[in-house]
């Protein structure tokens, strides 16, 4: 079943990625690296941030053990939906009718004239908020039934959308290519909700709305069991406890990012697109491998350290740990030996320059410095989660993004947008050093006794280093 599940998201994970290098494509070549995608991703930012956290991270990893463990599962179900759904139209109201303050939070270097076009953008594209959350709950009560498909797959259809979109606007310029992106942004929103819809009638999910539904209405009538209301009040409140800190703990590296868009734009114009297109293939390898076990990973050690089986817990996290130290690994050499080579093919074409190309390799690079950090604090991170220790995991991400802030601040003044990057990877390190001091060093020292793996791993990177050695001596763009 894990291994169904984790070749479900990773594959899921690589068609969405794929169509997602499609759309990054498109607009490198339409936009290139410069005001109009500078707003686009500043508008984008904070939605696909949302996106990111609510879908890989926070929402899942506090309400799946919440789940889990209520005895009245439709009450708990309905409630958290409304609860959600009501303070994200509050919230996306708010940005509509104050979106010139909202605007200048998210790209605070813009001037006043970049502000005034990036102002209806940042509000189009704010409604994707409550289109995305729609789809992460309806996603997470699919994994709950072991079932994954469904949420590794429906990220590509926000990818297709957008390339439509581009396609649509193929012969416009400037502001219009914009309006149209985020306008596709929306219907691929809503298509991500709508592919929901069989598999939780499959797997009657109806039914639970149903009672929930009505059992909520006895609540409010004030007509419910006293049983009935002390169960839906704990389990919202355990939820609630668990979330607020998981919203900070597991998005560590999205976090970060969204520090960088906003401190980029103090610099030269096009230092956003440049951190943007970087990112985007630093996220590749940590989604497929990281973000793919972890999520197929998490609902079996939640019911296992549910049902007290915490060496059972302990073997799965040691299987995890070694296959993403090598895979992850892997990519890290390949990336950094290849920087140049990757950007070229993906992206140097149109308005995208061979300047733009070396700029982004170069901070691709200082990405991946942080890839293995990060990508192995995701699975030792579940094991606090499983225990309901959100609490610990947002103190921890916290410190790990402070000194992330610190050392960008510091460093931008004398590397400008690499100095952004590097602090980046920092930060991930303080994480994972962190995340495994909570977890405990004995526990991950036995990980680490395995000798076979780290054979395996010193031969798969020999191989790979002579092997890419021998292809840049016939291909090589510098």
């Amino acid at each position: 079943m894990l291994k169904k599940a984790f070749f479900t998201n990773s594959s899921g994970i690589l068609c969405s990625r794929i169509f997602g290098f499609l759309r990054d494509v498109l607009m490198a070549h339409i936009l290139g690296a410069g005001t109009f995608s500078d707003i686009f991703f500043a508008a984008f930012k904070f939605p696909n941030l949302f996106r990111r956290i609510f879908g890989e991270g926070a929402f899942i990893q506090s309400f799946l053990p919440s789940l889990i463990s209520t005895r009245r599962k439709g009450v708990f179900i309905v409630a958290t939906f409304l609860i959600f759904v009501c303070i994200i139209l509050l919230l996306s109201l708010l940005v509509w009718w104050f979106s010139g303050f909202f605007t200048r939070i998210l790209a605070y270097g813009f001037d006043d004239s970049k502000i005034e076009l990036a102002r209806p953008i940042v509000v189009i594209n704010f409604w994707y908020l409550e289109l995305v959350f729609i789809a992460t709950f309806l996603s997470s009560l699919l994994q709950y039934k072991n079932i994954f498909w469904v949420s590794a797959y429906n990220t590509a259809l926000l990818n297709i959308f957008m390339i439509l979109s581009l396609f649509l606007a193929r012969n416009k310029e400037g502001m219009e290519v914009v309006y149209f992106l985020s306008y596709g942004v929306l219907c691929g929103g809503i298509a991500q909700i709508i592919i929901h819809f069989y598999p939780l009638y499959q797997k009657r999910f109806l039914k639970i709305f149903y009672v929930g539904i009505k059992d909520l209405c006895l609540l409010i009538t004030k007509r419910a069991k006293s049983r009935v209301k002390n169960a839906y009040h704990n389990s919202i409140k355990s939820f609630f406890a668990q979330f607020f800190p998981a919203l900070l703990g597991s998005s560590t590296a999205q976090i970060a990012a969204f520090l960088d868009t906003i401190l980029a734009s103090f610099l030269a114009s096009g230092s956003i697109s440049y951190l943007y297109y970087a990112n985007r293939i630093f996220q590749l390898p940590l989604a497929i491998f990281a973000i793919a076990i972890s999520t197929a990973l998490f609902p079996t050690i939640a019911k296992a350290i549910n049902n007290h089986q915490e060496q059972q817990a302990r073997n799965l996290l040691k299987n995890a740990f070694w296959f993403l130290l090598i895979t992850l690994a892997i990519c890290v050499c390949g990336g950094i030996m290849l920087k140049d080579e990757i950007i070229f093919i993906l992206f140097e074409r149109g308005n995208f320059l061979r300047e733009d190309t070396l700029i982004t390799a170069n901070v691709f690079a200082l990405y991946l410095l942080g890839l293995l950090p990060f990508g192995l604090a995701r699975i030792f991170s579940l094991w606090l989660y499983a225990h309901k220790k959100q609490k610990k995991a947002a103190t921890i991400s916290a410190i790990s993004l402070s000194i992330s802030l610190i050392i960008s601040v510091i460093l931008m003044q004398f590397f400008t947008l690499y100095g952004l990057a590097l602090s980046s990877s920092i930060g991930g390190l303080v994480l994972f050093i962190l995340t495994i001091k909570q977890f405990g060093l004995k526990e991950f020292k036995v990980i680490l006794l395995y000798k076979k793996a780290y054979l395996i791993l010193i031969g798969l990177l020999t191989l790979e280093i002579i092997a890419l050695k021998i292809f840049l001596m016939f291909y090589s763009i510098a």
